[in-house]
């Protein structure tokens, strides 16, 4: 069986990170409507977000920047609602089983990028963006 197919409960710290299918949907700027709860994705990027690699451009100490990032526990994930649908740790918590283009799957990293699925070539700057509520997007995450 593959690590990825096992119970996240039963992952080690270096198949946790494995999962992660470098989309940065998570690395996204939310905006919480204070009457509703309800929450809206933005095209606006984390400070640390590499908009070319949708990666962490400082994952080891991006708490020391950006204090409220996510930490991901099995335990957490339940109660994150916004997290995206395609999400590795979302789909596996649910029982579903990767997508075809997660690079575990088809030892491909580039393929989340090719097939739509990250955030590379939509987003903007946190230092250019100004109000979050002028970058709502209606696009699915």
């Amino acid at each position: 069986m593959n690590f990825w197919e096992q119970p996240l409960e039963t992952l080690d710290r270096a198949q946790w990170e494995a999962l992660c299918d470098g989309c940065g949907k998570c690395c996204l700027h939310k905006v919480e409507d204070a009457d509703t709860g309800r929450i809206y994705p933005t095209n606006v990027a984390c400070r640390l977000l590499d908009r070319e690699t949708a990666r962490c451009s400082n994952y080891r100490q991006r708490r020391a920047f950006v204090p409220d990032c996510l930490r991901l526990t099995a335990a957490k994930l339940r109660s994150i609602a916004w997290l995206p649908a395609t999400c590795a740790y979302r789909l596996r918590a649910d029982g579903e089983p990767l997508p075809a283009w997660h690079y575990l799957i088809c030892d491909d990293r580039e393929a989340v990028h090719r097939e739509g699925h990250s955030v590379r070539g939509w987003t903007i700057a946190e230092t250019l963006a100004g109000d979050l509520e002028h970058h709502i997007v209606e696009r699915p995450l």
